[in-house]
């Protein structure tokens, strides 16, 4: 058995990282969960300039990605709606009414200029054995921008989960250039579907958010939606209106759907309701308001890792100029292995070294002979000439050499020596030329990414203040039925489905319980009231009870404050029975005694505001030490 155990637990969190790690969580690098990752390697690997069809895009990513073409084609859809790193060409759905997207066989698509320009550096990135060590593919991209902030993302992997809001790609840029200069920012959501955002609670990235739909109100008898909250489309929020509508939440009359590319929804209002009576209840009870809750859960370092938006920002500012250092580097000593063999290739014609080797006859005696050549110009060759220099230089056709252009080969080494200088005066300056370097993305892309959604200050509304207050509540005495589906009895007030309601039942025991539609409670039911807390806070209860041992009549006076709903409570000690209940002001309680020997007052009046109001739990005042029959309460003379 133990062994058993041992092999579960040890296959669990095998599995559990599999999934955290491997499909789930996206990379805080990059930005990318596996599958997207391996969609852009495809294309970065089929990349011709045309586009190429989602299927043989999905064919070749399943060289890589060992779950199905289903999740590659799905997962290829999705990266490619956000409009950052895929092109697209034919239908890919639509993320404003739902629409899926055609087959993979019928649509096109492509990696852009941006994708290479942000991920695609394939000499400083890190590669590893696909799953069946056939191929290559990228650890992570060395990507130089927030990607995860720009896409977003969701995931739910094995105990733990992932919500990162999209953002603006020209705001995240700007707080990428604050972050490289050491100043302060902030960053807020975007969401594509446009709408309302309060961000009061975001929390840099760990709280929430309140999203709104854009309501067009200026007609008082008809409301437009023409921006969609995040997270919902035209029939999601269409549907939720519906229904709402259907448990009588929303008065509406007809609602259409005239959304092309941009979205119309028509809310038509019946007779005798307008626009400002029901924005309220369309907030309240529909999709037109959601709240959201955020968690930026990234890997980083191989591990899940929770962070802020800040972190995020900060951690790649770090990480631009640990790459573009490199990339420099990179083209520094590319340009100085150009350097040497431009300077070598001039020498060898110009200088006709290439006439020393006529009268030689061993290929060793030729490469001799050409090295030595060199020797007269060592200043102006910055390295050791190697046999790979001979060789090359070797291969230099004849029609090349005779029509070699000497001051073209200098201005070209002129060019390279100045582009070296550059290099050198960039590393030298490396946070300016980060800075300058994300302030070139971000003007080339200004007017493709503007802000979609309108950041504002607004309130949750609150169902039950929204709901109308349109149903019956009726008690019926002879069934002991309530509720606002109950045919028959008294009508006691009018409830929405979202009120509470106190009910104080003829034992003495009360409980708070949502507004039923038809209720049990008891054929003897002595109060029932809204349980609002500051109508509670007001109310006061007087009771006059009997006690179980002796007999004798209590006063007892109290509010109810404090409850647990659906929990039930005794308003009087156990055992007693109630003799009357009221909440009247100005009025006494009028008790009648039992007929005893010797005992002339069989009736007697107690003022009830000669008595304090106690706690729920505390007993009640004798009254007096005689036998109570009955009890009521009567205005005061």
């Amino acid at each position: 058995m133990a062994y058993v155990n041992t092999l579960f637990n040890s296959n669990f969190l095998e599995y559990a990282s599999y999934v955290i790690k491997d499909r789930a969580i996206p990379h805080l690098d990059d930005g990318l969960k596996p599958v997207q990752r391996r969609i852009l390697h495809s294309l970065f690997e089929k990349d011709d300039g045309k586009f190429h069809k989602v299927a043989n895009i999905v064919g070749h990513c399943m060289q890589y990605h060992p779950h199905g073409d289903q999740s590659i084609n799905s997962a290829l859809v999705v990266l490619a709606n956000k409009e950052l790193f895929i092109e697209k060409q034919g239908n890919f759905g639509n993320i404003l009414t739902g629409d899926e997207a055609s087959a993979a066989r019928y649509i096109e698509c492509r990696a852009t200029p941006l994708a290479k320009r942000l991920l695609y550096k394939p000499e400083i990135t890190e590669f590893e054995p696909s799953y069946d060590g056939r191929r290559k593919e990228p650890v992570v991209f060395p990507a130089k921008f927030p990607v995860i902030l720009a896409l977003g993302a969701e995931g739910i992997a094995v105990g733990m989960s992932t919500r990162i809001l999209p953002h603006n790609f020209i705001e995240v840029a700007e707080a990428l250039q604050a972050a490289l200069r050491g100043q302060a920012f902030q960053l807020f959501p975007d969401f594509p579907g446009g709408g309302y955002v309060d961000v009061s609670a975001y929390e840099d990235g760990r709280g929430k958010v309140l999203v709104r739909a854009k309501l067009d109100t200026k007609d008082p008898k008809r409301i437009v939606i023409r921006e969609l909250p995040y997270g919902s489309t035209t029939e999601s929020l269409i549907n939720s209106i519906e229904a709402a509508a259907r448990k009588n939440k929303v008065k509406i009359a007809g609602i259409s759907d005239f959304t092309a590319e941009d979205v119309e929804i028509e809310i038509k209002l019946p007779r005798g309701v307008y626009t400002q009576e029901v924005v309220d209840s369309l907030y309240a009870f529909t999709e037109c308001e959601n709240s959201i809750s955020v968690n930026l859960l990234v890997i980083k370092d191989g591990k899940p890792t929770s962070m802020t938006v800040t972190e995020v920002i900060q951690y790649h500012a770090r990480r631009l100029i640990d790459l573009l250092t490199q990339e420099l580097e990179l083209e520094h000593g590319q340009l100085l292995d150009r350097l040497h063999a431009r300077t070598l290739e001039r020498i060898f014609v110009e200088e006709r070294l290439y006439k020393r080797i006529e009268e030689e006859k061993t290929a060793e005696a030729v490469t001799a002979t050409v090295i030595e050549g060199f020797e007269p110009y060592k200043k102006e060759i910055r390295r050791r000439v190697t046999e790979e220099d001979v060789e090359r230089l070797l291969k230099i056709p004849i029609r090349r050499i005779s029509r070699y252009d000497i001051e073209k080969a200098k201005r070209e080494i002129e060019e390279i020596k100045e582009r070296i200088k550059e290099i050198k005066y960039h590393l030298a300056h490396i946070t300016d030329y980060a800075i300058d370097w994300v302030g070139a993305v971000a003007e080339d892309y200004r007017s493709s990414f503007t802000r979609r959604t309108e950041i504002g200050s607004f309130d949750k509304v609150d169902a039950r203040e929204a709901a109308v207050r349109n149903l019956s509540l009726r008690y019926d005495s002879k069934t002991g039925y309530l509720g606002y589906e109950v045919s028959g009895g008294k009508e006691l007030f009018k409830v929405s489905a979202y009120d509470r309601v106190l009910v104080i039942r003829g034992s003495g025991a009360y409980s708070v319980i949502n507004a039923p539609g038809k209720l049990f409670v008891d054929k003897g039911m002595l109060s029932c009231g809204l349980a609002e807390k500051d109508v509670l806070a007001e109310t006061v209860f007087n009771i006059v009870y009997r006690d179980k041992k002796n007999g004798y009549p209590y006063m007892k006076r109290t509010k109810i404050e404090q409850y647990i709903l659906d929990r039930g409570y005794e308003i009087v000690p156990e055992g007693a029975a109630v003799l009357a209940l009221t909440t009247r002001t100005g009025v006494v309680a009028h008790v009648k005694y039992k007929k005893r020997k010797n005992i002339r007052v069989l009736e007697e009046d107690f003022d009830i505001e000669e008595y304090l109001v106690k706690g729920v739990k505390a007993s009640g005042v004798r009254l007096a030490p005689r036998e109570v029959s009955s009890a009521r309460f009567l205005a005061r003379k």
